[in-house]
């Protein structure tokens, strides 16, 4: 380390980097140089705590002395020698040191020896890289063993912990965070102005690399901190786990599983429930993928899908799986109220009747669900373990039941594990016009279950641990008690039994076919109908179990499970959904309360929606469309990971690594022909609903941002295309006018952009030019700020077209800039767009030389030129905010008129003219920008006029030949004019006019010695001389007899496209050229002076 020599005098004072804030240190500036009570000084000055206050900038640099790193003895020496110290600043050597404020180390002092305190984040840093230990200062709150050594050179303790010892930062969580996050703190990191600027100067708020907060640099700590005191977060088997297995085991394993395999079969019904789990983990797959890949917050699937695909999709899943999840509820509770119900009609106990009976209980059950989860999720947590543990006691109930075959059941068809029935059973016998599609469409549901651990992803405290454990784990378990089940009831009882213990048989026969018949049990009869076995009876596990009621129990416990799950989901969902704000009319769902954040009115819409459907107790109708809304999510959710996969994003790092996108394709496939599997009208309606909504907000636009994988996938294909299209020859057929437009700020000139849109729009390219001129640091900062700001006006204007700022010395570097380096491959300008300078009389002339220079350039890099004038002015910059003050500043006549010429264009153009002085073959782009115009909807009833130049002798010959050319370029046209008298002289008014408008731009060398004529001519090659003058008489005159001529064929014309004149670099100066251009457009409507590179974009071939 080196500092800075003794008797600087920099050392008599204390400086200050005010890196953000413009607070002063609280430090006394003159505590370095002494004072009445030196020793008071030092010591105030080592006790006060080096953190700033709240509105302090994060870092302070200040120059101290030697005397700061002694030891407490030699600060008391100095303390004791008094006016020693006053010359202290003299002998030492001066350092900087840094102040880093840590807001996250708290008020912890570090506790080792010193005499001083500090905050616990405060380090003091010496301008050679190495931390100055300030008598206690250490790093955050003391908790961790710091190593000094001993510098004998400037008696200075150095702390050695890395990240320390300078004003940048080291790599941290706390930097990464989002501005409200819910696990910490959000630091920012210095900014690159910061560390790279001169200290000397203010770092520019802009100074971030990536701003992804956009939040001011003095707000070194968001003022977010959440109070997590009281709130219950889930770990992976309570708040997944356990919620996947009871949402999975359903009604269907205790009233269903018996008749599909009594259908298909032990063989097919296994098949049945694999294809269902292949489906389910294949999703479980893909959400631990999108699970694992950042930090989930609450929302679930919803939350899932659009943070991966995008608002589109995510808007129309959310808003579909939470009315499914709300639906579900009314589902659930139904089957629990019919199963309720038919155990009063057994015990004769009904109320009413059977519907209102069902009404009736529905609606109880459902306004006791409401109030557990209104209770709070641990009151519905520990709900959900109760009812688990009923479910489990009633499969072991049924499984050992299974082992007890009683002899009053065998007439019923439960014999016990017996080969032969196993034998029968392992093959299909569908019956009644069932199928194995139909059979799996009344099973499959029973698999949709496996979201809703993750549909309270806001409520587990690890969702990406929890999500992918608890899910697989739940899909794993679930399928062997299916399996399992499956097997057992296939093994233990026959298809079809009377229940009537008289048809034993008791003689043995011989040619016994059945399981039944070799078990000595006759159930021929069955064939006429029965009431008992896998075919007939519902509640074969009630049979079977070694306890019924505990089945009955099982039912309840499913049914009930199910619903509150999914009670319990469609509010967090549609919360999360509505804080999103995609529909912008539910903002009020959003809000929470208490320390959950609980959706409060979530909850009571849920319910309403869920009593409306128990009323009707009717949901046959509704059962499948709910059982494809699942599914399009489903689908969604495998897609989401096939696209972020496909789209290559560096954001798409899944930590959950056992997933493969083609697998994830096939589990979205797979989860749409299943939709159709079930119902077909229904599928269709779901894909109805989805697009529906997907094109509503596609409509809407809302104002989101989350790096979705359709982000990620357009500028992957944006990429590969570009880089194809790099490698294809360049083709006539193909040419579109690509224009790079000198706008300036796009805003200031919307003229100019309307009338290139008008002929680029969705046809060629559009690149707005803004070259910054002046300070580099100012224009740095302005470019920055001006890049976002005006891409979005172009955007929010609906301009299809890019904004390219650059900063220059001077407008033509700029625009030379812009001409080599603009664009991408292929897509590069090929036309340079100008707006004409109307005060090219008044200007610095040396911005005249640079305005035509800038022409020359175009035409050296092989560029088309297009000059635009309109009579009233292109710039309105200096009108702009004037007509919103009020009528306290109404704008003048000449302003009013400039404003309605620029926004002229934006309207649908009448039945009009555009004429189209086609003098000189440039290539055919004269041609061409007019025939693109007429094709836009705006301008598609305006007629094309041809007018070119003849003789007079053969004007009909003339015409002929340029009918021809233009019906073999196919271009329409209304008229074509010869002008025969083109090369006519000029009024003599007219060339007066001209003569007096370039007057004081003339050299007049004929009246001047020679030697001052040469002089004047070599500072000011702009001057008109002379000999040129006389050179291009008959050039000057045709720019004034071609503007007579315009203004009495052309007057009326919307838009008038005529040949831009071509003045010879060197040979023509830049004042007569601009006043050739000024005579040529003076006067006219709204003008294009248009000259293409000389190259064909225009052909008759095929």
């Amino acid at each position: 380390m080196e500092g800075k020599q003794p008797g600087s005098a920099e050392q008599k004072r204390v400086t200050e980097l005010k890196a953000v804030s413009e607070e002063p240190y609280l430090e006394d500036k003159d505590a370095a140089a002494g004072g009445a009570e030196p020793a008071v000084a030092v010591n105030d000055v080592l006790s006060r705590p080096l953190g700033p206050t709240p509105s302090q900038s994060r870092f302070q640099v200040d120059l101290v002395t030697e005397g700061f790193g002694r030891p407490a003895e030699a600060t008391e020496k100095a303390g004791r020698e008094g006016s020693m110290l006053g010359k202290s600043s003299e002998e030492a050597k001066g350092r900087f040191r840094v102040n880093f404020v840590d807001p996250s180390a708290g008020d912890e002092t570090s506790g080792e020896s010193g005499g001083g305190s500090s905050e616990g984040g405060n380090v003091s840093l010496q301008n050679g890289g190495d931390a100055m230990l300030n008598e206690g200062s250490l790093h955050s709150g003391g908790r961790h063993h710091h190593h000094y050594y001993y510098d004998t050179h400037t008696s200075t303790y150095y702390l050695r912990t890395f990240g320390h010892n300078t004003m940048d930062a080291v790599p941290r969580i706390d930097h990464y965070r989002h501005t409200a996050a819910d696990l910490g703190e959000k630091l920012i990191r210095p900014s690159l102005a910061e560390l790279h600027d001169e200290l000397d100067k203010e770092p520019f708020e802009e100074g971030y690399a990536n701003r992804e907060e956009g939040m001011p640099t003095g707000e070194a700590v968001a003022t977010y901190i959440p109070d997590s005191k009281g709130i219950v977060k889930f770990g992976w088997i309570k708040g997944v786990l356990v919620r996947c297995m009871l949402n999975i085991w359903g009604v269907m394993l205790f009233i269903r599983l018996s008749w599909i395999v009594g259908q298909a079969g032990i063989g097919l019904s296994i098949v049945v429930i694999a294809v269902a789990t292949v489906v389910t983990t294949f999703t479980g797959l893909s959400t631990s993928a999108i699970a694992t890949n950042g930090f989930v917050r609450g929302g679930g699937a919803y939350y899932l899908i659009s943070r991966s695909l995008g608002p589109e999709f995510g808007g129309a899943i959310g808003l579909i799986f939470a009315f499914a999840n709300a639906v579900a509820v009314a589902m659930y509770v139904v089957g629990f109220a019919e199963t309720v119900v038919e155990l009063l009609k057994e015990n004769g106990t009904m109320m009413v009747d059977e519907m209102n009976d069902i009404r009736i209980i529905g609606t109880i059950t459902v306004v006791l669900l409401l109030g557990i989860s209104i209770a709070g999720m641990e009151w519905e947590a520990k709900a959900q373990i109760v009812l688990l543990v009923i479910l489990i006691l009633a499969i072991g109930d049924f499984v050992i039941g299974t082992f007890i075959p009683l002899d009053n059941k065998k007439p019923k068809g439960f014999f016990g594990y017996k080969a032969e029935i196993f034998m029968e059973n392992f093959g299909p016998d569908f019956r009644n016009e069932e199928t194995f599609f139909s059979v799996f469409a009344i099973f499959f549901p029973a698999a949709t279950g496996i979201l809703a651990g993750a549909n309270i992803s806001g409520d587990l405290a690890d969702p990406q641990s929890a999500i992918p454990k608890g899910t697989l784990l739940a899909i794993l378990i679930t399928t062997l008690v299916y399996i399992g089940i499956a097997v057992s009831v296939g093994s233990c009882v026959v298809r079809d039994a009377t229940g009537n213990i008289n048809n034993t048989i008791i003689t043995e026969l011989t040619n016994c076919t059945t399981a039944a018949c070799k078990l000595n049990y006759d159930f021929s009869s069955c064939q006429t109908g029965c009431q008992y076995g896998l075919m007939n009876n519902f509640q074969v596990m009630s049979m079977v179990s070694g306890f019924a009621p505990l089945i009955s129990a099982g039912i309840f416990s499913a049914t009930l499970s199910s619903a509150l799950a999914s009670f319990v989901s469609a509010p967090k969902i549609f919360q999360a959904l509505c804080k999103d704000n995609i529909y912008p009319g539910f903002l009020m769902f959003a809000k929470g309360y208490g320390k959950n954040n609980e959706p409060l009115r979530g909850y009571l819409l849920t319910f309403l929606i869920a009593l409306g459907f128990i009323l009707i107790a009717e949901l046959n109708i509704i059962a499948p469309i709910i059982s494809n809304f699942f599914l399009a999510s489903y689908a969604l959710i495998n897609f989401s990971v096939f696209h972020a996969s496909l789209a290559k994003s560096p954001g798409w790092r899944p930590a959950f690594k056992y997933y493969n996108m083609w697998i994830s394709l096939v589990g979205a496939i797979l989860c749409c022909i299943v939709m159709f599997v079930i119902n077909w009208w229904a599928a269709l309606l779901t894909y109805v609903i989805v697009l529906g909504l997907y094109i509503y907000v596609t409509y809407k636009k809302p104002d989101v941002n989350w790096g979705s994988s359709t982000q990620a996938l357009t500028y992957l294909n944006a990429l590969q295309h570009s880089i194809r299209l790099s490698g294809v020859e360049d083709h006539v057929k193909n040419f579109r006018p690509q224009c790079l437009i000198m706008t300036g700020a796009p805003n200031s000139r919307p003229a100019l952009l309307h009338l290139v849109h008008a002929f680029t729009k969705n046809v060629g390219l559009m690149i707005c030019g803004h070259v910054h001129m002046g300070s580099q640091r100012q224009a740095v900062k302005e470019r920055l700020s001006d890049l976002a700001k005006y891409q979005q006006w172009l955007i929010k204007n609906k301009m299809k077209a890019f904004y390219a700022p650059v900063h220059a010395e001077d407008l033509r570097d700029g625009g030379q800039y812009l001409m080599q380096a603009a664009g991408l491959g292929r897509m590069r300008p090929n036309t340079l767009v100008l707006g004409f300078k109307r005060n090219w009389k008044q200007a610095d002339i040396r911005d005249v030389e640079t305005y035509i220079n800038l022409l020359h350039d175009a035409f050296d890099i092989q560029y088309g030129v297009v000059v635009i004038r309109l009579k009233e002015g292109l710039d309105i910059s200096h009108l702009q905010g004037q007509g919103s003050k009020g009528p306290s500043s109404p704008l003048n006549l000449a302003g009013q008129r400039l404003l309605d010429a620029t926004t002229q264009f934006q309207k649908k153009q009448g039945k009009s003219n555009i004429d189209v002085w086609w003098l000189f073959d440039d290539g055919g782009l004269t041609l061409l920008i007019p025939y693109l115009l007429t094709s836009k909807k705006k301008w598609k009833d305006c007629k094309i006029r041809v007018f070119i130049g003849g003789k007079i002798n053969r004007i009909d010959r003339d015409r002929r030949a340029m009918a021809t050319l233009l019906s073999k370029f196919r271009i329409d046209f209304s008229d074509i004019m010869v002008l025969g008298d083109i090369n006519m002289k000029p009024k003599i008014e007219n060339i007066t006019a001209f003569e007096e408008m370039i007057e004081p731009f003339r050299l007049h060398e004929d009246d001047k010695e020679q030697e001052i004529a040469d002089k004047m001519k070599e500072s000011e090659p702009w001057r008109i001389t002379d000999n040129e003058l006389e050179l291009h008489k008959t050039k000057t005159y045709r720019q004034i007899r071609l503007n007579e001529l315009l203004k009495e064929h052309s007057s009326t014309a919307n838009i008038i496209v005529m040949s831009l004149p071509v003045a010879r670099k060197g040979a023509v100066s830049s004042a007569l050229y601009m006043a050739w251009l000024e005579a040529l457009s003076k006067d006219l409507p709204p003008i294009f002076l248009v000259r293409g590179n000389h190259q064909s974009v225009l052909t008759f071939y095929s």
